[in-house]
C-alpha cells in the first residue's frame, strides 16, 4: 500500500496522528507474520524452554530470523558461545538498516533515536524508509517509526506466547523441527531480488554445505559471516550504499486526513 502523498500544507500534523499513521501502514505485515511469530514460540517450547523462558527470550532477543536459528542451535545443543554468534551474524544487517536510518533521524535527540533503536525490523525498516525516501522532511518521523515498530512488537510477542501454550499442547511424537528449515526457504526465495542477495545466498549454501561436519554447528555461523560479507561487498561495489546528504526534518508533514489533525498539537512551519 503506497504512503499517502505529502501535503503541501504548512500546518504540521499532530504526533499521535503519524503514530496512526505508521501503525496502519504495518498493520498488513503484521497480519502475514503470524506464522512465523507462532512457530518461533512452538520452536521455543520443542528447544526446551518453559513459556516464561520463551517470553523473556523472544523480548531479549526480537528478531525473527535471529530467534528461529538460535531456537534450532539450542534444540541441537550448541554451546553458547556458537548460539550467539549465529544472532549476532544473523542481526548484522542491522547495522546497514540503522545507518541508512540515521540519514534522515540524524537531527534528532540521541537519547530519542535510542530510545527506539530497539524496535527497529526488517518490516519496520521497510515501511518508515520508503515514506522518507518519498517525504525526506517528513514531519514526526519518530512518531511515524514508533507507530510502525510498536504494533509489530506487540503483535510479535503476542504470537510467541500463543505459539508456547499451542506447543505445549502438541504430543511429542510430533515432529515439528523440519518446520523451521522449510520457513526460512520460505523467507529466503523473495528476498532474492538483486545480485547482492543472491551472491549472499549463494555463499551461505556454498559455505553451511562444506562446513556441515563442524561440531557445535559451527558451520551455521560461518555461513552466515561468509554471507553477510559478500552480500555487503556486491552492495558497496554495485553503488547501493552511496553516501546522502542528511535531510532537514520539518518541511511537509506526514498528512492523512483519515486520522485528521489535532490543533492543540499543531507546530510552526
Amino acid at each position: 500500500m503506497p504512503p499517502p502523498p505529502a501535503s503541501s500544507s504548512t500546518t504540521f500534523v499532530s504526533t499521535r496522528s503519524a503514530v496512526l499513521a505508521g501503525v496502519r501502514d504495518i498493520s498488513p505485515v503484521v497480519l502475514g507474520m503470524a506464522p512465523f511469530g507462532l512457530l518461533a514460540g512452538i520452536a521455543a517450547i520443542e528447544a526446551g524452554m518453559p513459556a516464561w523462558g520463551a517470553s523473556i527470550f523472544s523480548t531479549f532477543v526480537f528478531a525473527g530470523a535471529a530467534q528461529l536459528a538460535a531456537l534450532d542451535l539450542i534444540a541441537q545443543d550448541a554451546a553458547a558461545p556458537i548460539v550467539i554468534g549465529t544472532i549476532v551474524v544473523i542481526n548484522a544487517r542491522f547495522l546497514m538498516y540503522s545507518a541508512s536510518l540515521a540519514v534522515h533521524l540524524g537531527a534528532e535527540p540521541a537519547r530519542r533515536r535510542l530510545g527506539v533503536a530497539y524496535l527497529l525490523t526488517d518490516q519496520a525498516y521497510a515501511v518508515t524508509i520508503a515514506r522518507l525516501t518519498e517525504n525526506p522532511r517528513l514531519a514526526h518521523r519518530v512518531a511515524y517509526y514508533t507507530g510502525a515498530g510498536g504494533l509489530l512488537w506487540t503483535c510479535w510477542q503476542g504470537y510467541t506466547v500463543t505459539g508456547t501454550l499451542a506447543g505445549a499442547a502438541i504430543p511429542d511424537d510430533v515432529p515439528i523441527e523440519f518446520a523451521i528449515p522449510l520457513v526460512f526457504a520460505a523467507l529466503l526465495v523473495p528476498a532474492l531480488t538483486d545480485r547482492a542477495t543472491l551472491a549472499a545466498a549463494l555463499t551461505s549454501a556454498l559455505v553451511a554445505t562444506l562446513a556441515a561436519d563442524l561440531p557445535a554447528n559451527l558451520g551455521l555461523l560461518l555461513a552466515a559471516a561468509a554471507g553477510v560479507a559478500v552480500g555487503l561487498t556486491t552492495s558497496v561495489r554495485g553503488g547501493s550504499f552511496e553516501r546522502q546528504q542528511a535531510p532537514k526534518p520539518g518541511g511537509q508533514p506526514l498528512h492523512d486526513d483519515r486520522f485528521g489533525d489535532d490543533s492543540g498539537e499543531e507546530d510552526a512551519a
